[in-house]
């Protein structure tokens, strides 16, 4: 097992700059994602962990090694990738075996008619198939060893493509968006079946997707990546509850946050979407500020006042359980969604004036650039973990 250092790491093509000063410490064991749109540069970021790509500038180091310029099969790496690049004329088990024969025989050893019959040859083979039926078992594949990949499912040819990766024993487990060509429900079934291949291997996963479920329920941690950068790395739920930058809340959750123009006033009350907020933090007078509310943060109240919206409703989207309510607000470009309980509340309908209040601890404040103001007392987890540290 081992962990990785990136350090530093810059990629340009041509006069693109695909990644910009990129570092990040990954723990032995860990399960990191690296969670972000297309183009971001998360693939491109874990081609250079594989040694597929070569980085402009920065270093990369699996375990205690520095591995700039190292080929990608001498890095102790496995990789499945999005296509699973399963070769269409073998078998699975054939397929399996492919990173174990390239490992442990000759060039003349796997000559297809003499190979055989050199000595070593039969000894390796057959410790090479026990190997690979012991794997395939595991996943609950054995009984497709024989079968193509054009016979298989899209799931079966995943399952596959990790065989033939664990097969390798390696120290870190590299995937690129292994599970974007199943379908929702397979999905996931396979994120659990992938965590829970983790757990029993022990050993560092980098795990690439746009997906944010997958990210949030199968990591560690959660790298978020836009444009080349990174913005936070932390543990999912403390990405979603406590973002460092306005482009990491907008991007995590589902509704996504209602992010609203706000303006400070005095006594501590900021004026956003035709009603005041409460706001405990250290923002002066006649700031412009940008206001995140979580869907599920808001709930249901009876009249106006500070700390709750009043809109007319636009649409009412009924998802068994929930309720999506979205909202026209005074001054709103977009109409901002709440999240309530079906259970709690009242037959609400196109039209209909709502009043919908929420908690001041409730309230994300970003300044004008997008960065995180925390309220007054409140530190950021990170700077929790340090002092608490430093103690």
């Amino acid at each position: 097992m081992a962990g990785i250092t990136i350090e530093k790491i810059e990629k340009t093509f041509g006069a693109t700059t695909v990644l910009r000063d990129v570092s990040l410490d990954i723990a032995d064991g860990e399960f990191l994602t690296l969670l972000g749109p297309s183009g971001c540069g998360k693939s491109t970021l874990l081609r250079i962990l594989a040694g597929l790509e070569v980085q402009t500038g920065g270093s990369v180091a699996i375990g205690d090694r520095v591995v700039d310029g190292v080929r990608p099969k001498l890095r102790d790496v496995a990789m499945v990738f999005q296509s699973y690049a399963l070769y269409p004329h073998m078998t699975v088990q054939e397929n399996m075996s492919v990173p174990l024969r390239m490992r442990r025989l000759s060039n003349w050893q796997r000559l297809p008619l003499i190979g055989r019959f050199l000595p070593g040859s039969k000894a390796v083979a057959a410790e090479i198939e026990n190997e690979v039926m012991r794997t395939a078992k595991a996943l609950g594949i054995g009984h497709l060893l024989g079968r193509k990949p054009g016979q298989l499912s899209g799931g079966q040819r995943q399952r596959v493509a990790v065989g033939r990766a664990m097969v390798r024993q390696a120290a870190v487990f590299l995937m690129d968006e292994p599970l974007s060509n199943l379908d929702a429900k397979l999905r996931v079934q396979m994120r659990a079946e992938i965590k829970e291949l983790h757990k029993r291997l022990g050993v560092t996963f980098v795990y690439v997707t746009h997906d944010q479920s997958e990210a949030m329920t199968m990591s560690d941690r959660v790298a978020v990546m836009l444009d080349g950068e990174l913005l936070q790395v932390a543990p999912p739920q403390e990405i979603y509850a406590d973002p460092d930058d306005r482009r990491v809340a907008e991007f995590i959750g589902s509704p996504k946050i209602n992010i609203l123009d706000a303006k400070m006033h005095e006594n501590g009350l900021a004026s956003m979407a035709g009603t005041a907020f409460a706001v405990r933090a250290p923002i002066a007078r006649g700031s412009s500020l940008s206001i995140g509310i979580r869907p599920e943060a808001f709930h249901l109240v009876d009249s106006h006042g500070v700390n709750i919206l009043t809109g007319a409703v636009r649409l009412v989207e009924h998802m068994g359980s929930d309720l999506f309510v979205h909202l026209d607000v005074p001054g709103g470009d977009h109409p901002v969604v709440a999240r309530l309980l079906a259970e709690r509340a009242p037959q609400i309908s196109s039209g209909q004036t709502l009043h919908l209040g929420v908690k001041p601890e409730r309230l994300l404040l970003f300044a004008a650039d997008g960065k995180r103001i925390r309220p007054h007392g409140q530190l950021g987890a990170t700077v929790v973990r340090m002092k608490e540290r430093l103690q």
